[in-house]
């Protein structure tokens, strides 16, 4: 199974691309897995919240197929415990899926046509974050799930 991470908008803070790559990097050592940017849309002065909803929906439908299991980060999405998580994965990796995607959104979330694609969504926190924060948050929860899975001592309880 590949994992991967589709997101709006590439990440500007250096620092921050660095520790994304560092957590992306070991997770290529349990897993196959991707992070796809879609770039941010242009012109969107003249786009209501809506519009650009469903303009930013339209792409990150292109990249989706039906076979793929499609898990939304949003703020009303499911909250796990590191170990929560973990089990949540194992159980993707147990169904023989080819494809699990993790997505975040652009600035105003998804449109309705993106939900309705999607088969769950998973909160990483009751607090608002900055869309970059959350891409280093969940790979490095992405990488925490697959030490606990291989009863490695990164995760301590």
């Amino acid at each position: 199974m590949t994992i991967k991470l589709l997101a709006i908008g590439k990440t500007d803070d250096h620092m921050l691309q660095h520790l994304i790559d560092t957590y992306v990097n070991r997770l290529g050592h349990y897993n196959k897995f991707e992070v796809e940017i879609i770039s941010d849309l242009k012109k969107t002065k003249n786009l209501d919240t809506k519009q650009q909803k469903i303009k930013e929906g339209k792409l990150i439908l292109e990249k989706l197929s039906a076979s793929d299991f499609v898990v939304l980060l949003d703020e009303n999405g499911k909250q796990y415990s590191s170990e929560g998580f973990s089990e949540f994965i194992q159980k993707r990796l147990n169904s023989g899926m080819k494809q699990l995607f993790f997505i975040i959104g652009g600035p105003y979330g998804f449109s309705d046509e993106v939900y309705k694609q999607a088969q769950a969504k998973l909160s990483l926190s009751k607090m608002t974050f900055s869309h970059q924060m959350v891409r280093l948050f969940f790979v490095e929860q992405l990488y925490r799930a697959f030490t606990i899975l291989k009863n490695e001592p990164y995760h301590h309880k």
